[in-house]
């Protein structure tokens, strides 16, 4: 090999991969083609191309695209209840539950823009379905929480008020909506916005009391 030749690529052809490590492959390779340009704009022929493999080797694990992306989906959910329940188990602060929800969606993106479009998976796939229930229950933990702090504290609309919440700041944050400050840290300032939240419904309830 001369000066001029370019160096090799690095073991990613189909030999080199054991069953599991294929599937993890196209994983992460559909997660970074999903940060990178959208999760519309993902195909299993690129993926096929990033990991090196042959045209049917995506189709071969998930069956098509929406299969793949619930592939991602469920991973990211899975992470997203793991996320939360240690961040409760670790302060008990169903603030901190909600900087954890920012926190994930800005640390994950690839995951994230999948997990709240069931449109673009097989919405109904049992391990989805199991794993959005696993996410859902952290949240609404947190969400009663918040409820036993209002006057006839509703769960139901503490978890939408405070999915709303967490969500919304997420997705501005991720598609630079946000007019935040240069020198702001996004994660510093879901916090302070949680705690306004939090802070405001415990006024609410202790005035209601009073009265």
């Amino acid at each position: 090999m001369t000066a001029h030749d370019p160096a090799p690529r690095p073991a990613a052809n189909r030999q080199g991969y054991h069953h599991g490590d294929l599937r993890r492959a196209l994983l992460t390779a559909a997660i970074e083609a999903i940060e990178e340009s959208g999760a519309a704009a993902v195909s299993l022929r690129d993926l096929a191309r990033r990991a090196g493999v042959s045209h049917a080797a995506p189709a071969h694990h998930f069956g098509d695209k929406a299969g793949l992306l619930t592939a991602v989906a469920v991973e990211g959910f899975e992470l997203f209840a793991d996320e939360l329940n240690a961040t409760w188990e670790r302060t008990g602060d169903v603030a901190e539950v909600g900087v954890a929800y920012v926190r994930f969606g800005l640390t994950h993106r690839g995951h994230f823009e999948v997990m709240f479009q069931p449109g673009l998976c097989h919405a109904d796939a049992a391990d989805l379905v199991a794993a959005r229930a696993r996410a859902a229950e952290s949240l609404h933990g947190g969400a009663g929480v918040l409820a036993d702090r209002v006057a006839d504290g509703d769960p139901q609309i503490a978890a939408w008020a405070a999915w709303s919440l967490v969500h919304g700041f997420t997705m501005l944050q991720l598609g630079g909506a946000l007019p935040l400050p240069p020198d702001a840290e996004p994660e510093g300032v879901a916090r302070q916005v949680v705690k306004f939240l939090t802070l405001q419904n415990a006024g609410s309830a202790g005035a209601a009391e009073v009265q």
